[in-house]
């Protein structure tokens, strides 16, 4: 069996050129590649197109790409959180393509099972079907790119819109588990989109933060199998950052309330 394993995430990374189009696995802060994302700011890689649930925040994950304009154009579900984003989008600096959600996570998982496209309801009968979303702004505000109407069919009387599917030059993903032949397993809500992404990269590079051999593994257990993945790379140690921090008041003692 091949060993994937490579001995660094600048190693691992190496070979994606300008241009390329990166799916990238997380949600929101959870289960984010920071260490790949990392290495290809590093290596100074731009013009990149990213497909990821959300494009980081300020700072931190595909944030910092974002903030040394590395990214030409991201598909993207959740553009919240950050305030970068928005004035790069809203300056015509970014090319945004908004997409629902469930039509994104759709999107990868076919477009690694080998569909080329599928039909859906979301979006029927609103601007992702019809066309008209901006997705690039000029200086002066005014749009000088929109989305293109989408064929829509009928299917027991309920129209449905035709999406096609996502097939990225790479994936970056981040698993909690992962052996040398590139079996992965993700922990909780780590795997979000992460499988998906790691299914649908044409190269799929997986950060993960124990390293395991062959064998030590469950089967039942494995999230992604190894023939999804290309390279693994050991990331111990990651930066896991909390993105809302509620805490209750204090309730006064009885000296306190005295």
């Amino acid at each position: 069996m091949i060993n994937k394993v490579v001995g660094s995430a600048a190693e691992a990374v190496a070979d994606i050129p300008d241009g390329a189009s990166l799916a990238v696995g997380g949600f929101g802060l959870c289960g984010v590649p920071v260490t790949l994302i990392d290495a290809v700011h590093a290596q100074g890689t731009a013009d990149l197109e990213t497909v990821s649930n959300n494009c980081g925040v300020d700072g931190w994950g595909l944030g910092i790409l974002l903030s040394d304009h590395r990214i030409r154009r991201t598909i993207s579900s959740y553009v919240g959180e950050n305030k970068e984003f928005a004035r790069q989008y809203l300056s015509g600096e970014l090319e945004v393509e908004l997409t629902p959600q469930g039509t994104l996570a759709e999107k990868l998982r076919a477009g690694g099972a080998g569909i080329p496209a599928f039909y859906t309801t979301a979006g029927v009968g609103t601007q992702v079907s019809e066309g008209g979303l901006p997705q690039r702004y000029d200086a002066e505000g005014n749009v000088t790119q929109a989305s293109r109407p989408k064929e829509v069919r009928s299917f027991d009387g309920v129209d449905h819109v035709l999406e096609e599917s996502l097939r990225p030059d790479y994936a970056l993903v981040h698993a909690w588990k992962g052996d040398r032949h590139g079996n992965l397993v993700f922990h909780a809500t780590a795997m979000n989109f992460n499988p998906l992404c790691a299914q649908a990269g044409r190269i799929t590079i997986a950060e993960v933060e124990e390293l395991v051999e062959p064998g030590e593994l469950d089967p039942a257990q494995v999230h992604t199998p190894g023939i999804f993945v290309q390279r693994v790379v050991l990331a111990p140690g990651v930066e896991k950052r909390v993105e809302k921090r509620t805490v209750s008041l204090a309730a006064p003692t009885s000296a306190e309330g005295a």
